[in-house]
């Protein structure tokens, strides 16, 4: 992304942020009022950094529907303030809003911010939405955060968003058969492992001829 479309992106912004702001605040009017200072106090400061505000108020909205304490509802939303910086900053400032908060999803099952950065530099250009949320499935399956890290870097180079879906059903349906969800990944892994050795242009008998290395499937 050009340095010259990045201006012009921040240009466009700011002139929406008034008329986004009071769609903003009268969303909020559904918060407990307790809560609506400290939580545009945090919108204000997002939008400063320019961070999305629209999970943010979402979050606050959540809370409100499920009728949580006002201070409840500040933690929550300052919390994910806080997770949406550390992601942006592993991600770079052109991370969409559906791949920071896919991050945050990661984040919090168990993925550290380095984690998250080395995804992006092993997808250099490509969308990370899907392989953050895939970890974070996978994680929720019940698969070790740790294992479930290694799993989305070992595709993170070939692999597509599809690939990557495929993989996670394939997983989860190991484990509805009764593999330990530990055990259903490790075959999967072996899987996609064993299938870029084949494709490998270093192996006799590979498509190496072409040029290219075939895709990896999960």
């Amino acid at each position: 992304m050009s340095a010259r479309y990045v201006r012009t992106s921040m240009v466009l912004l700011a002139m929406a942020l008034p008329g986004v702001a009071r769609a903003q605040e009268s969303r909020l009017g559904r918060v407990p009022e307790a809560a609506r200072a400290p939580v545009d106090s945090i919108l204000a400061s997002a939008r400063e950094r320019g961070l999305p505000l629209e999970p943010l108020v979402d979050r606050a909205l959540e809370g409100a529907a499920m009728g949580a304490a006002p201070g409840l509802i500040v933690g929550a939303v300052r919390r994910l303030h806080d997770e949406l910086i550390v992601v942006r900053g592993a991600f770079g400032v052109a991370a969409s809003t559906a791949e920071l908060s896919a991050g945050v999803s990661a984040l919090r099952a168990g993925a550290s911010s380095e984690d998250l950065a080395r995804l992006r530099k092993l997808r250099p250009g490509k969308p990370l939405t899907v392989a953050a949320a895939v970890l974070a499935d996978l994680a929720a399956a019940g698969v070790p955060a740790d294992t479930a890290v290694g799993a989305v870097m070992v595709l993170a180079r070939d692999a597509d968003d599809a690939d990557y879906i495929a993989f996670r059903r394939n997983v989860q349906r190991d484990i509805e058969q009764g593999a330990s969800p530990a055990a259903a990944l490790a075959i999967r892994v072996r899987g996609a492992l064993a299938d870029a050795e084949v494709n490998s242009p270093s192996v006799p008998g590979s498509q190496s001829g072409t040029g290219t290395r075939p895709k990896r499937k999960p």
